[in-house]
């Protein structure tokens, strides 16, 4: 819960992106360096993250493309016109659910990721 003067407040969202084509670019040293550069941004903008989970083919736009691209000079060649993110992606708001729910759906989904 936060709080403000005169409120109190919880908002948690889930978000999703996808690498443009739906490639599967999002792995290793690339999945690592995404999740670092999403934490930085949530620090500074004040958000907190309750569970993140990168997967090969999914996932914060703006900043996040451009260091990567930066630092990963295979993606360029991979993803055309130098765009990493496709243009839609979904944020939906997780109503009343727990944040213990919202870990432990991202955990099954990356558990179920790993078994393929």
């Amino acid at each position: 819960m936060k709080t403000t003067r005169n409120a109190v407040y919880q908002m948690a969202y889930h978000a999703v992106s996808i690498p443009k084509y739906r490639k599967r670019v999002l792995a290793h040293a690339v999945a690592d360096r995404l999740r670092g550069l999403i934490s930085e941004v949530a620090q500074a903008k004040g958000f907190e993250i309750l569970a993140l989970d990168v997967q090969p083919d999914q996932w914060f736009n703006g900043v996040t493309a451009r260091s990567l691209f930066a630092e990963f000079q295979q993606l360029p060649r991979v993803l055309r016109h130098g765009h990493l993110w496709a243009p839609s992606f979904d944020v939906g708001t997780a109503g009343q659910v727990s944040a213990e729910t919202i870990r432990r759906y991202i955990e099954r989904a990356e558990h179920i990721r790993t078994r393929r």
